[in-house]
């Protein structure tokens, strides 16, 4: 694989990916399945699936959003999103386990974005989207942690709101979450009214000196050694993520400098990703990568690029695309952790928005 590609070479893989989902989007518009599909994660509740396909089905519509449109394409795109606001909303799956998290974070994401895209803006689109962002806000407002950030566990002794978060869960819906309080989907209490700040400020404390976020937020940070997730080479994709949502919240200190510094650092060590991809057993990688941030590092790559001046943003993206497009399968789809079809439409989605991302035409920079 070369060390940059061009945007020819992107548009013939997103093609690809875009036929994957257009191919096996399901009769009710919705992707992958919310069923138990191997062993590896075969603890968790049940409702823990739906909410995984939930998430999943956000990240495929986002994808469709992001690309150029073709028939088939918008008719995928609509159907994914009438399943995504129409579908009954997840529950918490048990005591310990609040994988519902994701459902809201890329729920809110989808809805917000379809919610500024021109396309959707006319009745009844915008009553569906913002019924179902008010109840993903909702569910966000009522499950932030008291430090500021999202999570999807939690520690005994188990609450109604739980008490563990990390800086990638919380910087992910960050912008989206924002934009919800300017379209009005936040309750009118002093507790909605705040929750932008309190995250901001959650994920700008979980920076670190060297560049590096910080898996969580500890009042001491951890460090055990030069093969610590906290280090850089354990950070490529919070790097990313974070970085890109502090610079959508105003944060001064995110400079375009301070985006690029990170950018550099990410390939630089990309191959800590490369080992962890598709490896079954979460951090079980160098750093403690798990394979489930490989396409998530590359999404919110390809967002921290956009937030660069225009001229400096395709030689980025002419270095993400190797690394997105040599990962494709033969049948145009991605997957970095398991094989479960939710994941793999997850996966898809954010390959697919990474290298939509990198089109000329790609003016927005969405949340």
């Amino acid at each position: 694989m070369p060390a940059t590609l061009a945007v020819a070479d992107a548009r013939r893989a997103l093609d690809l990916a875009l036929g994957f989902l257009v191919r096996t989007q399901n009769a009710d518009g919705s992707f992958g399945t919310p069923t138990v599909e191997g062993l590896w994660d075969s603890h968790y509740s049940l409702e823990s699936y739906f909410a995984w396909q939930y998430a999943g089905v956000a990240l495929a519509g986002y994808g469709l959003m992001l690309s150029p449109e073709t028939p088939e394409r918008r008719v995928a795109l609509e159907r994914a999103l009438a399943w995504l606001v129409d579908v009954r909303f997840p529950k918490r799956p048990s005591d310990w386990d609040n994988d519902t998290m994701w459902a809201a974070v890329y729920g809110l994401v989808a809805t917000v974005h379809a919610a500024d895209d021109a396309r959707f803006a006319a009745t009844p689109w915008k009553e569906r989207l913002a019924a179902r962002g008010r109840e993903c806000a909702d569910f966000l407002v009522g499950n932030q942690v008291p430090d500021g950030g999202w999570g999807y566990y939690d520690d005994p002794p188990y609450t109604r709101r739980p008490k563990w978060a990390t800086s990638f869960s919380t910087a992910a819906v960050l912008p989206a979450m924002l934009r919800a309080r300017e379209l009005g989907w936040l309750a009118s209490t002093p507790e909605a009214a705040a929750t932008g700040a309190r995250a901001t400020t959650y994920v700008r404390r979980c920076a670190l000196p060297n560049g590096a976020y910080a898996y969580d937020l500890r009042p001491i940070p951890r460090f055990g050694g030069g093969e610590h997730i906290d280090g850089v080479k354990g950070s490529l994709g919070r790097i990313q993520v974070c970085n890109w949502a502090l610079a959508k919240a105003g944060e001064r200190s995110i400079t375009a400098d301070r985006i690029g510094e990170g950018l550099v650092q990410f390939f630089e060590h990309h191959r800590f990703l490369d080992a962890a991809r598709m490896r079954p057993i979460p951090h079980e990688a160098y750093y403690a990568n798990a394979g489930y941030f490989y396409y998530f590092g590359h999404l919110y790559a390809a967002q921290a690029i956009q937030m660069l001046p225009l001229e400096q943003r395709e030689s980025f993206h002419a270095r993400l695309r190797p690394h997105v497009i040599k990962t494709q399968r033969p049948d145009g789809s991605f997957c970095d952790y398991q094989w479960q079809s939710y994941n793999v439409a997850a996966c898809t989605g954010m390959a697919a928005s990474a290298l939509a991302l990198g089109l000329p035409e790609a003016g927005r920079k969405g949340p």
